[in-house]
């Protein structure tokens, strides 16, 4: 028996191109419009031969499928079904050949009760080692005692149900379509238990995804339009269920592949080669869904502290005189700046690991004048390597060549493509070899110049040329028999050919690892050689990237759509276990407006990772580029950020050490409120600031969603006084009972809201984080009606490694009542606390004490309920504060 009926969903056939021998494959409805006849003969030859060919939708876009497989197609067959030391274990056996070449007849299922709200299924053939993804997981224990969700087997056609205990409600269902397994083409589908699905990166979408038959393809691919596959690969989703419980799937599988969400609701996983390799999470909320799936693929590195401010780039400061100017130009204009970047342009012939004699002839000590003003440097680094110099004139092709570090083309000699500095090979970062030749390279370029991280660009990896300088054989890999719905319409479009090989296996296989290998390779060189905590941030990403580096979503333009596109890409790489992440500012393709960039400044403030970056030949776009107007706005943002600081920082070792995300969905706050199920216009800093962006051309006014709760609203900074010299929250405090509010919102004001039972840790702002980490710290504590609010602050030195992992650290828990205010666990040295800020005070104090110690100067409004203290408390010292 099963708990939903086999008939009751329709499953889609395979919705990208089957392809025969050298055939191309197709882009889908859309651009076969112009074709009626053709397609009704082929449409007509389907229903005639769909075990030989079928095909649906392809591209990037949804509709309904213009076939199915029929009701009652054989599938596999479940045979001697055993109980394991970890779980369960069957032999699969497929009851009729299909029409697939390399169909696998004989599957071995294990499934393993791993944790309480953790399981795991695997299908493998048990006749031939097939790549698995070298991804480190948690290895396999002994069967949980306990769990949180039911299984049944069906035995034919085989299917496995997931069930939560607690409700019954099914979450997992493959007895709705057949099992397919060949060697290029595995398919499994399952329902789902609700149209609340949320994950599969990297696209250009809403946080919630559409489940009116959308295809969603994953292949890393150099390229920026909405709706295709970009530049990660994430093949782990999150659906909602009733009463805000939650549960998520991890498909462990880099090949190529299509997810295709039905109105069923359900799901179909297609991809083309590896095994089928699946967890599912339990939760029973979001937030520890996500943090279940981060102890699978890693939780994230700790930034350094600098990595938290505001960062300055584009394509087209040409020479060190330009670079310094706008440095120059920044500080003169008051505007905080702690990273300073350089484009292409640094290098000679835009060849990595040189840099250009004449422009950047003082290069060097550019990098080290910076460090003296207490500025970090980043340059960009490419993958690719030119391999079109003479012999002995480019050390890292001569080196790598000898060492035998590239990927490989057919012939076994280095693939060759072509990039920015024209023909290049590519490293093998899966290579042992390939990442000690990395790590000399690195070590012999800061030896030169001292920069502080590295921005890895063009790794999903890009080529100019399709496949290579040379093509690319004709064999199975370059032409599958099932080509997903890749742009391009082929697998080596934009790309390297797939039949290369590298060290672990083919590129077919390890094509969408790329970048990961690279930022692994990257990370570990930096700890090497500053013996510091790295930098590393990456366009190119897969799971489990978070452990290495963080994330900047690519070549976005400058436009208000985008702008909007920037906050669910944010939110979803919190998902995947990505922090660092954040867009660029003002947009970097085409001419940004002023209007825009002050609101995409102001949003910017609040992505987790804060870079201006623009293309060469677009108008300035840096902060001082603007109005006075424009200026004072956007200096309003990144003090408040600067001031927010310890805050972020706080939250970032909270996702660090404990699986949590840095900026959040409101649903992972408030997952009983289904309103906020679908809420992308607005994100969350961890449980305590709610920002309500303007996303739209001459808007003055923004609509925003408050989950039931206290909210008081944080104004403006001033752009000429720090932070805590003057009262800086508005007089409005929001009760609501679960509502959508219109809030005012001047050109200068981006609307942050404090929710209550919150106390946040801030600090007076700077120009440079060097200078703010040693100003004085305020708290603000945001009371719930019946006056309670905790916090608490992590502080170590902010780029020693693993402070937390060796115990140097202090972590400080704030704890308020009505009445007092408590810090306990301190050892912080040479920081004062300089002022208490609370709000929600309902009754005028008529005294107040710090440490039994009277204070005279307190202020108190009675209008916005909020008590000012000024105080001058050493933080490493326990301290009570108190009022009557």
């Amino acid at each position: 028996t099963f708990l939903l009926n086999h008939s009751t969903l329709r499953s889609e056939s395979a919705s990208g191109v089957w392809t025969r021998g050298r055939r191309r494959a197709l882009l889908g409805l859309r651009a076969r419009r112009g074709r009626p006849r053709r397609r009704r003969r082929r449409r007509r030859r389907r229903r005639r031969h769909h075990e030989r060919s079928v095909e649906a939708t392809g591209g990037g876009g949804g509709g309904p499928p213009w076939c199915f497989f029929p009701r009652g197609y054989r599938s596999y067959r479940a045979e001697n079904l055993t109980a394991t030391a970890g779980g369960y274990a069957a032999l699969l056996r497929r009851c009729a050949a299909t029409f697939l070449p390399g169909d696998v007849g004989t599957l071995r299922l294990d499934v393993a009760l791993e944790t309480r709200s953790r399981l795991r299924f695997t299908l493998r053939d048990p006749a031939r080692q097939r790549y698995e993804v070298p991804l480190d997981t948690p290895p396999a224990g002994a069967r949980a005692a306990s769990t949180l969700y039911g299984l049944q087997f069906n035995e034919d056609p085989f299917g496995l149900v997931v069930y939560r205990e607690s409700t019954g409600k099914v979450l997992l269902n493959t007895t709705v379509a057949p099992l397919f397994f060949a060697d290029q083409f595995l398919q499994i589908s399952t329902s789902l238990p609700s149209h609340f699905i949320t994950g599969l990166g990297e696209h250009l979408t809403s946080l919630i995804l559409d489940t009116a038959w959308t295809k969603i393809t994953l292949w890393n691919r150099d390229m920026a339009p909405p709706q295709v596959n970009l530049y990660g690969s994430h093949p782990f989703y999150l659906v909602m269920e009733d009463g805000g419980l939650a549960h998520g799937v991890f498909l462990l599988n880099s090949n190529a592949m299509d997810v295709v969400l039905q109105p069923s609701p359900a799901l179909t996983w297609r991809t083309t080669g590896g095994i089928l390799d699946f967890y599912v999470f339990l939760g029973p909320d979001p937030k520890s869904v996500v943090r279940q799936y981060l102890d699978v693929v890693g939780y994230p590195f700790m930034p350094p502290y600098w990595g938290l401010g505001f960062h300055l780039c584009r394509w087209g400061y040409s020479s060190t005189a330009i670079t310094r100017e706008v440095v120059i130009n920044m500080t003169a204009a008051r505007f905080p700046l702690d990273v300073q970047w350089n484009d292409l342009d640094y290098m000679d012939a835009k060849r990595d690991f040189t840099f250009n004699k004449k422009t950047f002839k003082d290069y060097p000590d550019m990098v080290r004048d910076f460090h003296q003003n207490g500025l970090r440097y980043i340059m960009i680094v490419d993958p690719g390597i030119s391999s079109s110099g003479p012999p002995g004139t480019y050390k890292p092709y001569d080196d790598g060549l000898k060492r035998g570090v590239f990927i490989q083309n057919a012939t076994g000699q280095p693939l060759i493509g072509k990039v920015w500095p024209g023909p290049t090979a590519y490293p093998d970062f899966t290579n042992p070899e390939t990442r000690e030749w990395w790590y000399d390279m690195v070590k012999e370029f800061h030896d030169q110049v001292p920069f502080d991280g590295m921005w890895i660009d063009m790794n999903e990896p890009s080529n100019f040329v399709e496949g290579s300088q040379d093509g690319c054989p004709s064999n199975n890999l370059e032409d599958p028999p099932y080509v997903p719905g890749v742009f391009g319409g082929r697998l080596q479009a934009g790309t390297i050919c797939a039949s290369s090989q590298q060290y672990l296996s083919s590129h077919y296989n390890l094509h969408s690892l790329y970048g990961l290998t690279e930022a692994i390779a990257s990370h570990d060189a930096l700890v090497r050689v500053r013996g510091k905590r790295p930098f590393v941030i990456s366009r190119s990403t897969f799971a489990g990237h978070g452990r290495y580096a963080g994330h900047w979503t690519g070549d976005v333009w400058s436009d208000w759509e985008q702008l909007y596109y920037s906050i669910p890409e944010v939110l979803l790489f919190n998902l995947f276990g990505v922090p660092l992440v954040g867009a660029d500012i003002c947009g970097f393709v085409s001419d940004t407006t002023e209007e825009l960039c002050v609101r995409w400044t102001q949003l910017g403030a609040f992505y987790p990772f804060m870079r201006n970056h623009n293309d060469h030949g677009n108008r300035p776009q840096e902060p001082y580029a603007f109005s006075p107007a424009a200026q004072n706005a956007m200096r309003k943002a990144l003090y408040l950020r600067y001031s927010l600081l310890p805050y972020l920082y706080t939250l970032f070792h909270k996702a660090h050490s404990a699986g949590e995300t840095v900026a959040r969905p409101l649903f992972l706050e408030f997952p009983k409120d289904p309103n906020t199920w679908t809420v992308d216009h607005q994100l969350m800093w961890g449980a305590g600031l709610l920002i309500t962006p303007v996303l739209e051309a001459g808007k003055t006014k923004v609509s925003g969603y408050f989950p039931a709760g206290t909210w008081y609203s944080l104004a403006g900074v001033s752009a000429s006084l720090p932070i805590c010299s003057r009262q800086h929250w508005a007089d409005s405090t929001i009760h609501s009972k679960g509502q959508w509010i219109l809030l005012p919102a001047p050109l200068d004001t981006i609307n942050v809201h404090v929710r209550a039972g919150h106390i946040l840790p801030l600090q007076e702002p700077a120009f440079r984080t060097v200078e703010s980490r040693k100003k004085g710290m305020t708290l603000t504590v945001a009371l719930t009606t019946d006056g309670f609010a905790r916090g608490d602050l992590f502080w170590d030195d902010g780029e020693s490694l693993q402070t937390f992992e060796n115990g140097d650290y202090t972590q400080i828990l704030f704890l308020a009542t009505h009445v007092s205010l408590l810090r306990v666990n301190s050892q912080v040295d040479g920081l004062l606390l300089k002022a208490v800020t609370v709000l929600g005070v309902t009754s005028p104090p008529r005294q107040v004490l710090a440490n039994g110690a009277l204070v005279d100067d307190f202020s108190y409004r009675s209008d916005t309920q909020v008590l000012t203290i000024p105080v001058s408390l050493p933080m490493w010292e326990q301290f009570a504060i108190t009022w009557s």
